[in-house]
Formats: structure tokens, sequence, C-alpha cells
């Protein structure tokens, strides 16, 4: 997986340098906008599986195509949901393991194998592959498939367990996430979302951090503050939080707030890349 873009042009600077180097990703666009960018004629129309499908089935070997067939195929007669748990699992690995761009098949088979199992712990960790995705994917409609995936096997997840805080604020996470070019309305529904499990526990860092994300995804940029202010507090460790903070206050136009923030972060980080690119701005705004 190659790391490719660490800074984007404009006042969202550092949102996706804090989540491309801390969450686990997907492959960034190809340029050509193939598989994971699926631009040109895939940009005009809904993005689904069978489009990812092909896009990905067509880098396959004859022999790789062929076990994808086979696997895809293995579902007769019998026991037909422990045969396709099987063959969800297989594709699972396989898709993890034997092709570079194969993150979305890998995390949509884990999926469908979490729906059957219906387990909580199995349909989190996958809701969660969805997710970490979701934070470093700039193709909306790649974003829209993925956002819906994530919601769905959250909500799963809280039908088996109603009162895990962690899964209601992924939910609401993955609106944020998914929200099409930031639609307001959808980073809103994923705010309430968060909101409800810090009504009830305001120590509650990730969701106090996500509200955060939030404010930054909406331009509520002074609660944002606020919200990432009480993290770094209680979590005075969490690069993530300060590097939003960075953002916040650069959007706001402070400066020395901003400052402050990136060379707190840049102590506690070692990758000389990180560094690199935070130097960089902090150079910017002297």
């Amino acid at each position: 997986m190659k790391r490719q873009q660490i800074l984007v042009a404009g006042t969202g600077v550092l949102i996706l340098l804090v989540l491309y180097f801390f969450g686990n990703t997907v492959p960034p666009q190809r340029p050509n906008g193939t598989a994971n960018g699926a631009s040109g004629a895939s940009a005009v129309k809904s993005i689904g599986l069978q489009d990812i499908l092909q896009e990905l089935e067509a880098h396959l070997t004859p022999a790789q195509l062929s076990y994808v067939n086979r696997l895809q195929q293995s579902v007769v007669r019998g026991d037909v949901a422990a045969q396709q748990l099987n063959a969800d699992r297989q594709l699972g690995r396989f898709w993890k393991d034997s092709v570079a761009d194969g993150y979305l098949l890998y995390a949509y088979y884990t999926g469908e194998a979490a729906k059957l199992e219906n387990t909580e712990k199995r349909l989190t960790f996958a809701a969660r592959l969805f997710l970490d995705g979701l934070q470093v994917q700039d193709n909306q409609q790649l974003k829209g498939w993925m956002a819906t995936n994530a919601k769905e096997l959250f909500e799963k997840a809280l039908a088996v367990n109603q009162g895990n805080d962690s899964t209601k604020v992924g939910l609401g996470a993955s609106y944020i996430f998914g929200a099409a070019a930031g639609d307001p309305t959808e980073v809103m529904q994923g705010i309430q979302q968060i909101l409800e499990v810090v009504r009830r526990d305001s120590t509650n860092m990730y969701a106090q951090f996500m509200l955060g994300v939030g404010g930054i995804e909406s331009g509520q940029i002074d609660k944002a503050i606020e919200r990432l202010t009480t993290v770094v507090r209680h979590e005075p460790g969490n690069v993530e939080a300060m590097l939003l903070l960075a953002e916040g206050y650069q959007q706001k136009g402070d400066k020395t707030g901003a400052i402050k923030y990136y060379e707190g972060a840049r102590k506690l980080i070692g990758s000389p890349e990180m560094i690199k690119a935070i130097d960089q701005q902090i150079k910017a705004l002297r």
C-alpha cells in the first residue's frame, strides 16, 4: 500500500494527515480512476459491489480468477448458511492476502461473514474495517458505498447489544465520514448519534474526539476546539487530537494556537515524513 498523499490543499490540511497515518487505510485512488479511484464513467453513477468486483477481478491472474469463481459458486445445497459463511471467510482472506488493492472486498466479505455469525464482536470488527477506510477515502461514490456497509454492520451490532457506546459512536462516525461532500445534514446526524453517548458519559474520550472531528467537518470550529481540548487534557499523548486542534485554530486564523499544537504533536511523533509535513505547516504560519 503506497502512502501517497500527505497534505491536501486549502484549510483541511491536517485532518487527512491525522487519519492517514493513524488509521487502517484503504489504498489511495489510482491516477486513472480505476479500482479504488473509480472515477471517469463510474463517477457519474453510484458504485456498488459489482463495479468493484469487475474492476479488481480484471487484474487477477487466470488461476486467481478461477479460485474466486469457484468460491463464489460453492454454495449449493444442504447447510447453505455454513457453506456461505465458509465461502465468505475464504474470499475475505483471499482479497486481503493475495491482492494489493483488495481492501474493499476484504472488508465486504468480512462483513458478509459477520452478518451470518451475528455476534457483536464480528459485526463491530467488520464495521470498523469500513469506518477506517472511510476516513481516508476521497472518492464520493465509494464513500457512499462504504458508509452504507459500515452503518448496516454497526446497526446490526447494536441490535445484539444496544448498550455498547463505542458501537454507537462508530455508527455516528460513519455518518460523519460518509457524508457526501461534507453534507451538513449527514454530518449533523452523525453528531447527534454521538451526542447521545456524551450526554450520558462526558468522560468517553472516543466520543469527544469524534465530536471534535464532526465539528471540523461541519465548520463548527469553536465547538470542535472545545471537544478536542477536553480530549488532550485527559489524554496528553493523543497526537491525533493535537493535530486536529492545530487544524481548528488554523481555520480560525489563530496562528499562535495552531503552532502550539503542531509543536506539541511534533514532540510525540517518530515519523520523519510526518515531522517534515508539520514543520512545513509551522513555517507557513510564521
